[in-house]
């Protein structure tokens, strides 16, 4: 892999078209979706993640095991497995989303998502490390990575790590592992260049994830019951998954070319926030009734003054990514919603893998055609 080319001159599918990468945790919710990108891209895509984490699963409604290069069941809290998916893809390109992603199972299982979500991270990227080829990486994390202080004003990409919950903290501890090994291991450009990247409260088609705001509504419309909702005024910044994955498609091409751009590599080389534009932060609530614009329904206030903390304000300011990338986000919350909302009620009728590839590739290409 030569780092060679200028990314203010190429576009994604010149970034990625016949490049290996490899996805960790391809067979959740924001990992079908990415590789069904990068296919449309055309990557050479390989995936290692544990099997499809709920029942359907996006993963197999598009059929990405017979889909993609290789397809290899593993837990990234193995390092030999890791090791070994390192090894037999040699990877260009790496987007590492597994993780156990969930605030609420965190409270319930606290050591697995530590183990999963720092050691993890960890694992991968000392493969990278032992492996010592060229590679770019982009470690996802969340912006729950930030201690949130319940400000009004949006978290920088310099503000502390923290985190109130296990899952929280643990997205902060894996920013510090990525910074460690960025400083200790990966300063030369010129091989492995290292990224993090910060979204969250991600919503879209095909996710059918438990404990989920989105989920929970499509299964409880679905069903034509009411919509249980149990924290109606935290307020998040509500983004379609395919705004973050743009974030990170360009943050990985820039650190593959960013030899030739406006910049040293090593500003590429670090955190970067991906989230919706300012009035996209809204509260539960706002988002239920949205929802039920487009799919007439009920709600109920299941709220409990004993629930497990859940931050109530959070939202990231994005103005690194506008100027070093040039990304911005596209779908307003309106849009977000419908795209959202459309994406389940068509796949309703959908029989085979065919047809639910033809819908999600319609919505990335309206995505891009912006």
């Amino acid at each position: 892999m030569q780092f060679d080319a200028p990314m203010h001159t190429a576009t994604l599918p010149q970034a990625y078209q016949g490049k290996r990468v490899l996805v960790t945790g391809h067979t959740g919710f924001k990992g079908s979706w990415l590789c069904e990108w990068l296919l449309a891209l055309g990557a050479e895509v390989s995936g290692f993640a544990l099997p499809p984490p709920t029942q359907p699963a996006l993963f197999e409604q598009l059929d990405l095991g017979a889909r993609i290069a290789r397809h290899r069941f593993g837990d990234v809290r193995d390092l030999a497995a890791v090791r070994a998916a390192v090894e037999e893809v040699n990877p260009e390109f790496i987007f590492h989303l597994a993780a156990q992603p969930l605030v609420r199972l965190s409270y319930a299982q606290p050591v697995e998502t530590y183990a999963t979500n720092v050691m993890g991270t960890a694992h991968v990227l000392e493969a990278v490390r032992l492996a010592a080829r060229p590679c770019v990486v982009v470690a996802v994390t969340t912006d729950k990575c930030y201690e949130n202080r319940e400000w009004l004003h949006a978290y920088r990409e310099e503000d502390a790590m923290g985190g109130h919950d296990p899952y929280s903290s643990s997205k902060g501890a894996a920013e510090l592992v990525v910074s460690a090994y960025r400083r200790s291991f990966f300063q030369d450009a010129t091989c492995i260049r290292l990224a993090s990247a910060r979204a969250g409260n991600v919503i879209g088609g095909g996710d059918w994830a438990l404990d989920r705001i989105v989920p929970d509504c499509i299964r409880a419309l679905q069903r034509d019951e009411p919509i249980p909702v149990r924290n109606k005024v935290a307020t998040r910044p509500w983004q379609h998954v395919l705004e973050p994955l743009s974030g990170y498609l360009h943050l990985g091409a820039a650190l593959a070319h960013s030899g030739n751009l406006d910049f040293p590599p090593e500003t590429y080389a670090s955190g970067f926030n991906f989230g919706p534009a300012l009035a996209s932060n809204r509260t539960v609530a706002e988002l239920v009734q949205e929802i039920l614009l487009h799919w007439p329904g009920l709600w109920e206030d299941k709220s409990d003054p004993h629930a497990l903390h859940e931050a109530v304000k959070l939202n990231l300011a994005t103005d690194k990514a506008h100027h070093l990338l040039g990304w911005s986000p596209r779908w307003d919350f309106k849009q977000t919603i419908d795209k959202t909302v459309s994406w389940y009620r068509d796949a309703v009728t959908l029989r085979d893998a065919h047809q639910f590839q033809a819908l999600t590739l319609s919505q990335i290409r309206a995505y891009c055609a912006l």
